[in-house]
Formats: C-alpha cells, structure tokens, sequence
C-alpha cells in the first residue's frame, strides 16, 4: 500500500511540474532579472509584504496551484487569443486566465493600502507569477484550434512539446542560475525598456502571440528533435523571459 501510494505522489508530482510555464528556472529568472530593475522604493515596499526577495515566489503559483484555497488558479496559467491575436472578453475562459487574473490582482494593488497583509502578499505573488507565464510560448492558445504535437522524442527520451517549452529547452542550452541569466539578459538601453514595457497585459499577451505562434511551424507530431531545434529555439525563449523580466519590474514599480 505505501508503495502504491508512493507511485501515485510521484505521478502526480510529475504531472504538476509538466503543467508548470518555464520550470523553475525560467521562472526565477525573469523574477531575478525584474529585480535588478526595480525600484528601491518598490523593492523595499514589496519585501516588507513578502519577507524575501521576488525570486523566492516566481514559481509559488505552481507549488500552491491544487492546495486547499488556491484551486481556483490551476486555470490561470494559460491564455487564449482569437484570430487577430487579441486576448478579449469574447474569448477568454470562465475560469479565468492569465491576462485575466494578472489585470485584477493590479487593479487590487492600485489600492494596496486598503487590504490586509496577506492578500497584498498573495497578489503579489500572482503578479510574479503570471507575468512569466504570459510569456510562456506554450501558454498561448490560438483561437478556437488546439494546436496539438503529440508523440514526441528530444534527444532520444520521450517527451511533450508543453514541457519542452517550459524547461527543456533552457536545460538542453544552458546551465545558467536565474541570477546568471538576469546578468546576461539585462542588456536594454533605457530607449528599448521603454519600449518594451508599453502597453497593457492584454497587449503584451498579443506580442507573445505573434512572437510565439512560428513554434508550431517547427515540430509536428511524431517529430524526433534534437539539437537544431533546440539550437533554433534557443533565442525565442531568451527573448520571452527579457521581456517578461522588464514588464515584470515595470508593473511592480507603478503600483510601488
């Protein structure tokens, strides 16, 4: 019995972390890369919330998504655009999304002196969180077509293209810390910051759209990947997680 038990936490671990956007590692990158750009007024306010540096929380929505009062967000992680690549009411799920759920826990911290603690402290983290998985190419859901690639191989294992996206490829590329990554990725002059962090989480969403959509032109089912598609996928995902880093400080900033 304890060793069936044992398999069934093993699976259902496993099937959680394949459910996670980036990994950890992707994760804590863009929150270390948004830390190195926040304010010190913004950092100050934040840790007096939280306890800890951001990183600490980048993937606490994974680890906390099926515990007792947070089920409602297992279907937050992920977002749906229509045929013009616009996430719009019209389109977006019952249950809430990532662009959805990232725009109400801002419009709750634009009044963040009027709750208590600890839902300043849980917004916070829904913020971390979600604005690293709106710029997960795997998170994007196009319209009403589920884009399907089943029956992978990557480097000879088997795998799935969610998870392959998430971590695998940082994996397969680098062996990099989240600090090691935000060092290297915060290159932007204060020009092309600016540029970057325009706009509304609606907005962003529809530029991961666009920029995300081309992953479905380079495998198919049954595909066996290896290091040319890895190699090819590399610049993609370092280019998601410095955007996601920059508008990640960007949001923390104006509501701190």
């Amino acid at each position: 019995m304890k060793k069936i038990i044992f398999i069934m936490a093993f699976i259902a671990i496993g099937f959680t972390q394949s459910a996670s956007a980036w990994g950890r590692i992707g994760h804590d990158a863009i929150a270390a890369l948004a830390e190195r750009n926040l304010t010190p007024k913004a950092k100050k306010t934040i840790e007096k919330y939280i306890g800890h540096s951001i990183i600490c929380d980048a993937s606490w929505m994974d680890q906390f998504r099926n515990s007792q009062g947070y089920e409602m967000t297992t279907r937050w992680h992920m977002g749906t655009v229509d045929a013009d690549l616009q996430s719009t009411d019209a389109i977006r799920q019952p249950l809430g999304d990532c662009v959805e759920e990232l725009e109400n826990a801002i419009m709750r911290l634009k009044n963040y002196k009027e709750y208590n603690d600890s839902t300043v402290a849980v917004n916070i983290k829904y913020i971390i969180h979600l604005v690293g998985d709106m710029h997960c190419p795997s998170h994007i859901r196009y319209g009403g077509h589920k884009y399907k690639v089943r029956n992978l191989t990557l480097f000879g294992k088997k795998n799935n293209y969610h998870k392959i996206w998430d971590s695998s490829v940082l994996e397969a590329n680098h062996g990099w810390s989240c600090t090691e990554y935000a060092e290297i990725l915060d290159r932007a002059t204060k020009k092309e910051k600016k540029a970057i962090v325009a706009g509304t989480p609606a907005e962003w969403f529809h530029d991961s759209a666009k920029s995300c959509q081309v992953i479905y032109e380079w495998a198919e089912s049954n595909d066996k990947l290896g290091r040319n598609f890895v190699n090819g996928a590399r610049d993609l995902t370092l280019d998601q997680i410095t955007k996601a880093g920059y508008r990640l400080a960007h949001v923390l900033n104006e509501l701190f």
